[in-house]
């Protein structure tokens, strides 16, 4: 299969890595969430090449998650801002850079600390939104609806196994 075909799967994360499953993507969404607005601040905080950039933004444009704003206009330059589809994507961030805080530590401690409009610095954690307790792994099952098992089963042309319900491993 291509890179390109994993965007019509019948699943929401290959749809999702679809549009931000790339490493430089990634550097440039974390460069949005830290208000980085313009082509030279995104480059020079990332170190990919021009034409990464210029292509990965374009693409994140295209896909609705940044948009293009003119800023000056004779010459004419642009900055981009994350829009709704984009601020959404926050959840995602932050869950990468608290899972590289863990396993991958520097030794000077983390390099960003989040601090909530409280003034109270944070790790993100997922509860459930109906009984505020913990929703881990290990505390929710994954359901596959029937109409994902039938596109599954098709996309893969009858071959490998068929989704089912999945539970977190429980430690016990």
């Amino acid at each position: 299969m291509r890179w390109n075909d994993i965007r019509d799967y019948h699943c929401s994360i290959a749809k999702a890595l679809s549009v931000v499953g790339d490493r430089w993507t990634l550097l440039l969404m974390r460069e949005a969430f830290m208000r980085t607005r313009r082509f030279e601040d995104f480059q020079a905080n990332t170190g990919a090449s021009r034409a990464i950039v210029a292509d990965r933004l374009r693409q994140l444009v295209d896909d609705g998650v940044l948009t293009k704003v003119a800023y000056q206009h004779n010459p004419e330059r642009f900055e981009y801002r994350l829009t709704d589809k984009g601020l959404d994507f926050y959840p995602v961030m932050t869950a990468l850079m608290t899972w590289g805080d863990r396993w991958m530590p520097l030794e000077d401690g983390p390099p960003v600390t989040l601090t909530h409009d409280c003034g109270h610095d944070f790790h993100p954690v997922q509860v459930c939104p109906h009984c505020r307790e913990d929703a881990g792994p290990t505390r929710v099952r994954a359901t596959v609806s029937p109409a994902a098992r039938e596109a599954w089963a098709v996309e893969r042309g009858g071959r490998g196994t068929q989704p089912r319900s999945v539970q977190g491993e429980r430690d016990g």
